[in-house]
């Protein structure tokens, strides 16, 4: 037996027997069969169970009302009727028509391509019959269209009042969703609580199998929301199985055998006496957190997050600095080698006042240089170790691995960071992002770490002066940037595209370049895109540094870690196809030096209402945290993180934009169960065993029974 039969025996054996039905194969459903199995696939609906989380989105209101007369049309009405005469089509194409007459007005009942001997045995003239659909007005007459719901008054209980609408996709009809969704709550168990007694009581909360019932058969439009009980109930459900596993996980790493990697202080101490400025409160705070972690046996998982600017590196050069200090060594990963010899540019003076060892390995390094640095490496004597994904490689090996450093966290898979983790024995892991996250991302995504936040910026800093300007006033741009020029400053020019495409009318990078050339000097302005060759990304890069090229026109690929204090302007072209990520991004290159600095969002009028929001967002805060949530609230969360690499659930009831005040709710009563019952054994523990089965949260399961 291999492959997906072995699988499902796997998961039969470990998932309790109580669950058996809803895992079963779609096709043992009422009206499901191998084809239209093959088709749910669409809405992700594998089994039983899929169909239970896949609530209808909206309702169709069928409540009787005595006539059409008056109604707001078009509209969704049921009415009883009494059938007049038929009026069969005078041309092939033309519908077939029937006279009907309600308590108050006359209209028409429409059929398309009909089957007349079957509507005159349906609707006889003079018989009286109740039907509900879809009501307009055509030519001034009402008129029905292939009713919903034709049957005699004797069975109008047949017909919802409120009839509930599922998602849909091709080949799933609203009847056959309706059917096999009954099909499935048929099968649904009466399963033990999971939910906190306590917490059921204070929300008024529905036990399971009620609420399933319930979610399945909205009466009103109010019970479609997310605030409806049943609703919360279900979408609590799957938050406490989410956080369960990311508290198994939290609680997986807090067990595992750490090292106690504590320093004395002094190299740290030789750094931050040579800065010309103080760190600011919460960059103590933040070290102090680290160095805390460092100290205990356990092994450290933390998040450092912090806004652009707020000065994450020299906390994550003293983390680094602690490991140096108690013998051992240090690396520091970054996703790009741009951004890993910016690290490298930004730490080496650091370091080498502290006395420290400092080098970088990329994927350009080879030869006798590179055996060189794996030879020091190995026997100690580089003491941090700034890289790429190179440093997976199976050549690299430390002497005494104590802290890996991974910055920009949403760039790796978390199977990377736990590679990195495994060069040392035991080695501390701190993840830095400069992506502020909201606090119910950071709750789904990150909530097996222990979070810092670095929630000020440091002294000096002047806030960027941010401004809409339309493509037309392009020569007025331009005339700006070479008075500025001639000043001494530097600018940045953000382009959308790397060269021009006919498909899409947006500003290509390489367009951008031919023409500021022309415009301001040849040797004046840079060029640097992501499908550059490394070495000429590079020049371009080191030149703008060094103040060769006062303009370098870029793709996003600046858009984390150059750091150019001269440069004062950021022009960012059709600004309106951004995320309002990005967007704060590429504005925080700016700033970072004494000059006052300015981000001009240069946008193709007119301005759709997304791309309004988004630019007067920028303009009005340079808060990171509070772009942050507007951004989820008008992507979600998938797209906020980027979902292949997320690592984000992806819920069925749940929506982690507008509850998270249920999240912070599930961890806290997560963390409490596995806190007063680690191997969940108790009568409630139990039953959250069952709740991580039906949440196919088979990881958590394994947590527990393997440790």
């Amino acid at each position: 037996m291999a492959g997906p039969d072995r699988r499902r025996v796997i998961e039969m054996v470990g998932r309790p027997e109580i669950l058996f039905p809803l895992f079963a194969g779609l096709e043992t459903l009422d009206g499901v069969g191998p084809k239209s199995a093959q088709n749910f696939k669409g809405l992700a609906v594998e089994k039983p169970r899929d169909l239970l989380f896949t609530l209808p989105y909206s309702g169709i209101d069928r409540r009787p009302v005595p006539t059409v007369q008056m109604a707001d049309l078009p509209k969704v009405l049921t009415v009883e009727i009494t059938v007049g005469r038929h009026l069969a089509p005078s041309a092939r194409g033309r519908p077939y028509r029937i006279e009907v007459q309600d308590a108050q007005a006359s209209f028409h009942l429409i059929f398309f391509h009909s089957h007349p001997d079957y509507l005159q045995r349906t609707l006889p003239e003079g018989s009286r019959r109740v039907v509900s659909g879809k009501v307009e007005l055509f030519d001034g007459i009402a008129q029905m269209t292939h009713p919903d719901f034709v049957v005699p008054p004797s069975e109008a209980r047949e017909i919802p009042e409120f009839e509930p609408v599922y998602p849909k996709t091709a080949g799933i009809t609203q009847k056959l969703m309706l059917k096999a969704t009954r099909s499935a709550l048929a099968r649904a168990p009466d399963l033990p609580e999971w939910i906190d007694p306590g917490l059921t009581a204070e929300k008024k909360w529905p036990r399971w199998c009620d609420a399933i019932d319930a979610a399945h058969a909205p009466t009103t439009i109010t019970a479609l929301s997310p605030e409806d009980p049943a609703r919360a109930r279900l979408a609590y459900d799957e938050l406490l199985a989410h956080q369960m596993t990311l508290a198994l996980a939290r609680a997986r790493v807090r067990r595992a055998k750490g090292r106690v990697t504590q320093g004395d202080g002094s190299l740290r101490q030789a750094v931050l006496a040579g800065l010309p400025y103080r760190p600011t409160g919460a960059q103590t705070r933040c070290i102090a957190e680290i160095a805390d972690d460092m100290a205990s046996a356990r092994r450290m998982n933390r998040l450092l997050q912090g806004d652009v600017g707020a000065g994450k590196t020299l906390v994550a050069l003293c983390a680094l600095l602690i490991a140096v200090e108690a013998g051992g060594q240090g690396v520091m990963m970054a996703p790009t080698e741009i951004l890993a010899r910016q690290h490298l540019e930004g730490l080496r003076p650091l370091a080498a006042a502290a006395g420290v060892r400092l080098e970088i390995l990329t994927g350009r390094d080879n030869g006798a240089a590179r055996r060189e640095k794996l030879a020091a490496l190995e026997d100690g004597a580089i003491q941090i170790l700034v890289g790429t994904h190179a440093v997976f490689q199976k050549d690299v090996v430390f002497a005494d691995l104590r802290l890996a450093v991974v910055d920009e966290q949403h760039r790796f898979g978390v199977r990377q960071r736990l590679e990195l983790g495994r060069k040392g024995e035991d080695a501390d892991v701190l993840v830095m992002t400069a992506t502020p996250i909201p606090r119910s991302l950071s709750l789904a995504h990150y909530g097996d770490m222990d979070i810092s936040v670095l929630d000020e910026k440091p002294p000096g800093r002047k806030p960027v002066t941010t401004a809409l300007i339309n493509m037309d006033r392009m020569e007025d741009i331009t005339a700006r940037l070479r008075r500025a020029i001639d000043e001494g400053r530097q600018a940045y020019w953000v382009c959308p595209l790397v060269e021009e495409s006919e498909q899409v009318d947006l500003s290509s990078a390489e367009e951008r370049f031919k023409h500021l050339r022309a415009v301001l000097g040849e040797g004046t302005v840079g060029l640097v895109h992501g499908q550059m060759p490394a070495e000429a990304k590079d020049a371009a890069m080191r030149a703008f540094q060094t103040g060769e090229t006062a303009v370098l026109v870029a793709t996003t690929v600046i858009e984390v870690g150059v750091d150019v204090p001269n440069a004062s302007i950021m022009v960012i072209e059709r600004a309106e196809h951004f995320g309002l990520a990005q967007l704060h991004q590429l504005r925080g290159r700016v700033g970072r030096g004494a000059a006052q600095s300015t981000c001009l969002l240069v946008y193709q009028g007119p301005l759709g209402e997304a791309g309004e929001r988004r630019l007067s967002t920028m303009r009005d805060t340079e808060d990171g945290f509070a772009i942050a949530e507007v951004d989820l609230e008008m992507r979600g969360a998938g797209d906020l993180i980027g979902t292949a690499q997320s690592g984000l659930p992806r819920f069925r009831v749940a929506d982690i934009e507008r509850q998270t005040a249920l999240m912070k709710t599930a961890q806290q009563d997560a963390r409490k169960l596995l806190l007063d019952d680690p191997e969940l054994t108790s009568e409630r523990g139990q039953a959250a065993r069952i709740l991580l089965w039906l949440m196919e949260q088979d990881q958590a399961i394994r947590l527990i029974d393997v440790g």
